[in-house]
């Protein structure tokens, strides 16, 4: 044991692909070590029979992929694999550091012996522009390149459409804990290309904490185990067990994050989860989501500007006390700080998602606004207007203006207020939930006593 350590600590040792990263050295070599991806690798499913066909099939079963999930999910992997199966060249790129000359190189390649197919492997497509992506597209149309590009980005606003009408989209999920902890396990015993010749021994408890950090990435649990197992293997005693042990896990799983890509398709399904549990009327939801955004690293602040819009755009006056709330939870958190202040945004949250809910003024809000665009500056009604001077008193400024609070109730019954060429509008129908019932009740006798008046429609 201790001779197999030395050897794995010696800067001269003479296996140099030893050193490469645990990941890559595990990188699966045939398709039964795939871990996950059911969803394309499944008896039936497309990947699946095209890594099946054989060479002679390929350029027939193969189009240009794009490869569409989070890291760690094995993009890089099933392009290999899928050059493999058709006996191709494969070419590999990675859109942060190749340009166009890059491409053009590996179009020359191409050309120069097209004996048999070549696969463009592009990692990180999103990386490149519109100019960019262009640059290969003449020679996958003329059959010069298989291309196959990787993506952690949405291609619906990453990628030009000319590539995308040109290559099917392939979704890759995160793989599961039970799929990861399978890797570690593989990778622990493998003496060959993993860690089988430091004898370090973990239970699946302990590997199952790694796998959890690791949150769906299959390089990232790798990663962790490695530097674990080098953490193990420092501190025991010569010939003595290799364990992790509580206090190594501790140490490497420190400030581990879940998958958060801060703007990227990550971002917005997260927070739109927030605003549809708090819409929804699920504390519980509301509080996970909010976990999450905020445990992922986004900034706080950004999620209290989104609560407020939530108290005024599904709580509204049901209870106006939401949007009160919301904004003072904002001011807790800019004097506390994380963590202290993010229990401000919590209460916010909560007390919203238990509110009544009403969205009427966020729908006459919209109404409004259409109304403005469609029928352009319509002129102030004469009555409406101020007569500071004595011109404006001649031309009747003011003029037939009635004042509220001089009218019986506050309320000058047949009073309009929209421009004559609109008429009456009604932009605002309170719910009937919390506060709402009672403006409900009130705007029906103030409506009730314009028609009365004889200047109103039914609907006024």
């Amino acid at each position: 044991m201790a001779g197999n350590r030395k050897a794995l600590s010696e800067p001269a040792r003479a296996d140099a692909a030893a050193w490469r990263p645990l990941a890559d050295r595990m990188r699966p070599r045939k398709l039964a070590e795939v871990a996950g991806q059911s969803q394309l690798l499944a008896t039936g499913k497309p990947l699946a029979h095209l890594l099946a066909a054989g060479p002679a099939d390929f350029r027939k079963a193969l189009h240009s992929l794009i490869l569409w999930g989070p890291p760690g999910t094995g993009k890089t992997t099933l392009a290999r694999l899928i050059a493999t199966a058709g006996g191709a060249r494969f070419v590999a790129l990675s859109a942060v550091m190749a340009g166009v000359k890059d491409v053009r190189e590996a179009v020359a390649f191409a050309q120069s012996d097209r004996s048999q197919p070549t696969v463009l492997f592009l990692d990180e497509v999103h990386r490149f522009n519109k100019a960019q992506q262009d640059a290969f597209l003449p020679y996958v149309e003329d059959g010069t390149l298989i291309f196959i590009g990787a993506t952690t980005e949405n291609p619906s606003f990453a990628l030009n459409n000319a590539l995308l009408s040109r290559a099917r989209v392939c979704v890759l999920e995160p793989l599961a804990d039970a799929e990861l902890l399978a890797i570690l396990r593989n990778a622990l015993e493998d003496a060959e290309r993993g860690l089988g010749a430091t004898g370090l021994a973990a239970n699946d408890a302990e590997l199952l904490r790694i796998a959890q950090a690791a949150d769906g990435d299959a390089r990232r649990a790798l990663n962790l185990l490695e530097l674990a197992a080098d953490l193990a293997v420092a501190q025991a005693e010569a010939d003595g067990p290799v364990t992790l042990g509580p206090d190594i896990l501790a140490a490497v799983l420190a400030g581990s994050w879940r998958r958060f890509d801060r703007q990227g398709d990550v971002f917005y399904e997260q927070i739109s989860a927030l605003h549809k549990s708090v819409r929804g009327s699920d504390p519980d939801a509301s509080l996970y989501w909010l976990a999450r955004m905020l445990d992922g690293g986004c900034d706080p602040a950004y999620v209290a500007r989104r609560i407020v819009r939530m108290a005024s755009e599904d709580i509204g006056n049901a209870d106006p006390r939401g949007l009160a709330l919301a904004l003072e939870a904002w001011q807790a958190y800019e004097r506390l700080g994380s963590p202290e202040g993010e229990l401000a945004l919590a209460q916010a949250v909560v007390f919203l998602a238990c509110a009544a809910k009403s969205n009427a003024v966020y729908t006459a809000w919209q109404a409004a606004r259409d109304d403005v665009r469609t029928h352009g500056s319509l002129e102030v009604p004469p009555e409406l207007r101020n007569a500071p001077t004595a011109l404006m008193r001649e031309l009747g400024h003011g003029k037939g203006y009635r004042y509220a609070h001089d009218e019986p109730d506050g309320f000058a019954a047949g009073a309009g207020y929209f421009p004559e060429a609109l008429g009456q509008r009604r932009y605002y129908e309170p719910v009937d939930r919390g506060l709402e019932i009672r403006i409900a009740e009130k705007l029906a006798d103030f409506r009730a006593r314009n028609r009365a008046a004889g200047k109103f429609p039914a609907k006024s």
